[in-house]
């Protein structure tokens, strides 16, 4: 019942206190309510009785599971989360957690697409209909601004500047950014604000929303996956492609092209530069690839 108290003070916590959106509370009550199962296997009843040994092992059983280091991290990462919160509290008079090491990460290179890959999947889309015009806008704009999915399916009229050529994010954590928008997705959007989404009677409270389903609501984000996984059988393109991936490539064709490490940081809406660096393995592995197809003594 211990556990039951304190979780729900530390969602009230995360909600009130943090400002975390619904996804990133949901993500920590997820970890710890994992933790929580293991304690309660090994009958520790409240979280004040766990210590540095307690979570070390339940790391080494998420490893014998074969849990990725990535998932570890993660979950290590909540539980943290949530002693930070007791010790915070005086519920607890010492952090357990506080010593611990996250599993050391390989950087893993994210899947991207060619520019030709990006163009197979637009072209493939159906604009002779309103869900494959509003589809087509949906992508553009993915690919041209490089948004999380949870960006582009909140994204709003009132932060559309289209005349200065910006749209207004707000991503992580509540922050606000100015993205720079291409012709090319300009071009679609109008066509489809134009053109279908004034055709549609739009419930109340989703008038704000930029893409709507046929009901008058705003999309999922498993409704994007969707399209894109539809659209990747359609070429027969043999590759994993999420909305994330249209991110990758965003910023991998970016810094094919010359762009700021900088200026990247800023539109992907990245805290910090070593998260945007992982790119720069990619733009090496580009430029290895050129000195091999173009230098005549390779």
């Amino acid at each position: 019942m211990a556990w039951d108290i304190y979780i729900k003070q530390f969602k009230d916590y995360l909600k009130i206190e943090r400002s975390l959106s619904e996804n990133s509370i949901e993500a920590y009550l997820r970890d710890v309510h994992k933790f929580r199962e293991y304690a309660t296997i090994h009958q520790l009843a409240t979280p004040s009785q766990i210590d540095t040994t307690h979570i070390s092992n339940f790391l080494q059983y998420l490893n014998e599971l074969g849990v990725a280091d990535t998932s570890q991290a993660r979950i290590l990462s909540g539980i943290k989360a949530f002693y930070k919160f007791l010790f915070l509290e005086d519920i607890i008079s010492t952090d357990p957690s506080n010593l611990i090491e996250a599993p050391k990460l390989s950087r893993k290179l994210p899947d991207t697409l060619t520019y030709h890959e990006i163009e197979m999947l637009l072209q493939a889309i159906d604009l002779s209909t309103p869900e494959g015009t509003r589809n087509r806008a949906m992508l553009e704009i993915l690919y041209s601004c490089g948004l999380r999915v949870t960006e582009l399916v909140d994204l709003k009229l009132t932060n559309l500047h289209l005349d200065l050529g910006f749209i207004k994010v707000v991503g992580k954590g509540n922050k606000e950014r100015f993205i720079p928008i291409g012709t090319d997705a300009i071009k679609h959007l109008k066509l489809y604000t134009d053109h279908v989404r004034n055709h549609v009677k739009i419930q109340p409270d989703y008038e704000n929303y930029v893409f709507l389903n046929r009901r008058g609501k705003n999309l999922t984000r498993v409704y994007v996956f969707l399209v894109i996984k539809e659209l990747v059988a359609k070429v027969n393109l043999q590759k994993k492609v999420s909305p994330h991936t249209f991110r990758h490539s965003f910023a991998t064709h970016l810094l094919e092209g010359g762009a700021d490490l900088r200026a990247i940081q800023e539109m992907l809406g990245h805290e910090s530069i070593t998260t945007t660096e992982v790119y720069i393995h990619l733009d090496k592995e580009y430029l290895r690839q050129t000195i091999q197809r173009f230098h005549p003594r390779s």
